[in-house]
C-alpha cells in the first residue's frame, strides 16, 4: 500500500501475497530495520468467549485475544498485518499494548521477506499442523 494510502500506525510499506507457508503471508516491501515497530492490527472488539466461539472449527483465525476479557477479530479488517503468518523462527514479534496488537522487527527484514511471528497458545490447541518449515519446527500450532 503506497505511503500516502497507509494508515499512520502502519509504520512501514507491506504488501499481500501467496505464502509458502499457508495461504496468503504479509510482504515486507521495503527495508524493515530490527526493533522498529512494523504496524498494527484493528478489528472488531468482542469478548474472548465470542472469540472462542468463532474460532472453533475454523483453520485460519484471524482473532487475537489482548486481555482475559477482549479479544480482536481482524477477519473483516483491511489491515495488511492481518495476513502475517507464524513460524517457529520469525522475524517479528507480536506484542499487545493498551489492548492493540502491534507488530515489531527482531532482526532485519528485506524487501520481499515475508514477516512472521511465532503465534504462542492458539485456539488450535496443538491440532492444527505446523507449516513453517523452519530448522527446529515444533510441528504443531
Amino acid at each position: 500500500m503506497p505511503l500516502a494510502e497507509r494508515p499512520p500506525y502502519q509504520k512501514f510499506d507491506v504488501r499481500v501475497a501467496r505464502s509458502r507457508i499457508d495461504g496468503f503471508g504479509c510482504f515486507a516491501a521495503e527495508p524493515i530495520p530490527p526493533r522498529l515497530k512494523i504496524g498494527e492490527i484493528r478489528g472488531e472488539a468482542i469478548s474472548v468467549a465470542e472469540a472462542r466461539r468463532r474460532a472453533e472449527g475454523q483453520q485460519r483465525i484471524m482473532i487475537v485475544e489482548v486481555s482475559h476479557k477482549t479479544a480482536i477479530d481482524a477477519s473483516r479488517s483491511t489491515d495488511p498485518m492481518r495476513f502475517t503468518n507464524h513460524s517457529c523462527q520469525p522475524n517479528a514479534r507480536l506484542v499487545i499494548r493498551d489492548g492493540r496488537i502491534e507488530f515489531y522487527a527482531v532482526k532485519p527484514i528485506a524487501v520481499g521477506d515475508e514477516v512472521t511471528v511465532n503465534y504462542g497458545e492458539t485456539h488450535h490447541e496443538g491440532k492444527l499442523e505446523c507449516r513453517c518449515g523452519a530448522p527446529g519446527c515444533v510441528g504443531r500450532l
